[in-house]
């Protein structure tokens, strides 16, 4: 066994020297200065980066970024003047406007950056369709139209029409947020705009005319007058955020200026009763159109100019676009007897005969290629130049024509010239859109039967303006006043302007006027006249009836009749102008004395107690129509 040397007590550690290490060696700490340079180098780096994108948006690109935050944050909106109302001549609303909005949108707000949905146009337009009754892909279409902040998706919408909108706008905020739906309606705003409406439905359409989805005049006054009517429109720029107006950001706005408002001559009561009355007779005589004129006979402004079948402006997309003009303006129709006034005017003017003058009228005349005749067979007549007129006939008429001249060229230059000064031929002066100025060919061109048929009414064509002009003319002592329509304008400033006078000028003297009355008082009160279903008690009437031979136009030939009635009273002091005609009754007779004499009869009674006319002083004594051939 090997002996233990006794271990003793440990001694104590001697502690280790400090930056010693084990192996031997002192320890030495790391320098940080490179480790500080480089930090300082990156940071120096950033700032620099941070300063050259700074120097680069406030700088070099500043107009840009403000020119694109400016963009995305305000929105230019057109502010549509509100157009002038037209009244009737005493300040009744014919046409008007009225409280509604258009509804539009920004395109820009609908785009994928920013809805986050590829398809939100589409979408939106879904929504929108069945509100607003418009076609899901031309809205569509609008709605992904990003070359503008602005567009129109629908026009003068109703307020329900806006709060239906806003309602689904709302429930699909509200859908959002609790992450179960998208609004895609953000970008759909209103305007506030003014709807046109006719208060009096087809009263007066034929004159007022309509407007179209722009609130332009597309038809009759509205479109000859829509410069004045429409006013100026002015504009509107307003900041907006997440598809709302920023109430309070600054805006700026041009106000638009409010368009004119226009009396019309028209009076709304005798409008409808000339309207009333030649839409019955229409109906009831199975005809294809109608239309009466009422003019004032001193003034030369016409009261009433209505026409029938109509339609209501109110609805155009229900309408047919046949009716959509002015028939008593744009119809050119030959006149037949009623423009036999003119020729006995410049009879009597050129003294070639007096009312009492002799003319034997036989059954048939022989002239140019054919023989004429009046409208019923019958044995030889003698007749006053006042009984021709009062019996209507053709051959008479042609006789007393014959006596213009020394030749009959001669005869037919002087026809033409007063026929002219009566209106024929020539625009009527109202400058109303479509307007036909009839049809009159100078004395050269006419052909051996125009000659001889233009003295009673046949191979010339007028409007019913121009017809009516004619007995204004003679009502008024010889003296023609240019037809007019429009009575004056109210401009934004609230002040009234009257039209221009219209122009005048004497076709006849006085004394032939007065001559001229006398005998279409004969035609009225004469048992032989044709003129007696004009007669009113209590008023002196003078007027004439007119059957002609009618041009088909489609087929450019004679097929049926224009029935027509003209004339004027009290005739001892002529105040009120009516003319009828009726283009091809099939049903009932065609005659112009049954057919619009009816018609005449009671728009005139109408006009004169609503304007207050008194009756007439005297009755009328009566001219002589025949004579005793063996005196």
């Amino acid at each position: 066994m090997t002996a233990r040397t006794p271990q003793g007590p440990p001694r104590p550690r001697r502690p280790r020297p400090s930056g010693s290490r084990p192996g031997g060696g002192a320890l030495r700490l790391g320098n940080p200065r490179p480790r500080l340079r480089l930090i300082g180098v990156g940071l120096t780096l950033v700032m620099l980066v941070f300063s050259v994108r700074l120097l680069q948006v406030q700088a070099v690109d500043a107009a840009s970024y403000a020119e694109q935050a400016q963009l995305n944050r305000y929105v230019e909106v057109p502010l549509t003047a509100e157009r002038g109302d037209i009244t009737d001549r005493n300040g009744v609303a014919l046409a008007t406007t009225v409280d509604a909005y258009d509804i539009t949108a920004d395109p820009y707000l609908f785009t994928e950056e920013q809805t986050g949905i590829p398809d939100a146009p589409a979408q939106a337009a879904a929504l929108l369709a069945p509100i607003l009754g418009r076609d899901e892909a031309d809205l569509t279409r609008l709605l992904s139209d990003t070359s503008t902040r602005h567009v129109v998706l629908a026009r003068e919408q109703t307020p329900q029409t806006w709060r239906q909108i806003q309602d689904l706008r709302a429930n699909l905020a509200q859908q959002e947020s609790k992450g179960t739906g998208t609004q895609v309606l953000a970008g759909v705003f209103s305007e506030e705009n003014a709807k046109r409406v006719y208060p009096n439905g087809d009263l007066a359409a034929a004159v007022l005319g309509f407007v179209n989805a722009e609130d332009h005049g597309a038809g009759g006054l509205e479109a000859s007058l829509d410069d004045q009517l429409s006013g100026e429109d002015g504009t509107i720029t307003y900041a907006q955020s997440g598809g709302r107006r920023v109430p309070t950001a600054g805006e700026s706005e041009q106000p638009p200026v409010p368009g004119t408002d226009v009396a019309l001559t028209l009076d709304r009561d005798i409008q409808w009763a000339a309207q009333h009355a030649i839409t019955e007779q229409v109906e009831e005589s199975g005809a294809d159109s109608g239309y009466v004129v009422v003019q004032d006979t001193v003034t030369g402004e016409i009261l009433a100019l209505a026409s029938a079948p109509g339609y209501d402006p109110n609805d155009i997309s229900a309408a047919d676009p046949g009716r959509l003009g002015n028939p008593a303006l744009q119809d050119a129709f030959e006149p037949g007897s009623t423009s036999k006034v003119a020729t006995m005017a410049a009879v009597l003017e050129e003294r070639a005969a007096t009312p009492d003058t002799h003319v034997t009228v036989p059954n048939r005349l022989p002239r140019a290629d054919r023989n004429f005749a009046d409208d019923h067979n019958h044995e030889t007549y003698y007749l006053t130049l006042a009984g021709v007129l009062a019996r209507s006939s053709n051959i008479g008429t042609i006789l007393a024509a014959e006596e213009l001249g020394d030749t009959q060229q001669e005869a037919n230059e002087v026809l033409y010239s007063y026929l002219t000064r009566f209106g024929f031929g020539q625009p009527t002066g109202l400058g109303f859109p479509g307007e036909t100025p009839g049809i009159l060919a100078p004395p050269e061109e006419w052909n051996a039967s125009q000659q001889y048929t233009i003295p009673f009414g046949q191979g010339l064509s007028v409007n019913a303006v121009q017809a009516a002009s004619v007995y204004s003319t003679i009502a008024n002592g010889g003296v023609r006043v240019e037809p007019s329509l429009v009575r004056g304008t109210t401009g934004p400033d609230g002040e009234f302007r009257p039209a221009p006078e219209p122009e005048r000028e004497r076709v006849v003297s006085e004394r032939t006027a007065t001559q001229l009355t006398r005998m279409l008082e004969t035609v009225v009160t004469d048992p032989q006249g044709t003129g007696g279903a004009a007669a009113i008690p209590g008023y002196r009437v003078a007027g004439k009836t007119g059957t002609s031979n009618r041009v088909d136009p489609q087929t450019g030939t004679y097929n049926g009749y224009t029935s027509s009635f003209a004339g004027f009273a009290p005739a001892d002091d002529p105040r009120i102008t009516v003319y009828c005609a009726v283009q091809n009754p099939t049903e009932g007779s065609y005659y112009g004395s049954e057919v619009c004499g009816p018609v005449f009869n009671e728009v005139m009674r109408f006009t004169l107690a609503a304007l207050q006319i008194p009756p007439s002083g005297e009755e009328f004594e009566g001219l002589t129509t025949t004579f005793d051939p063996a005196e």
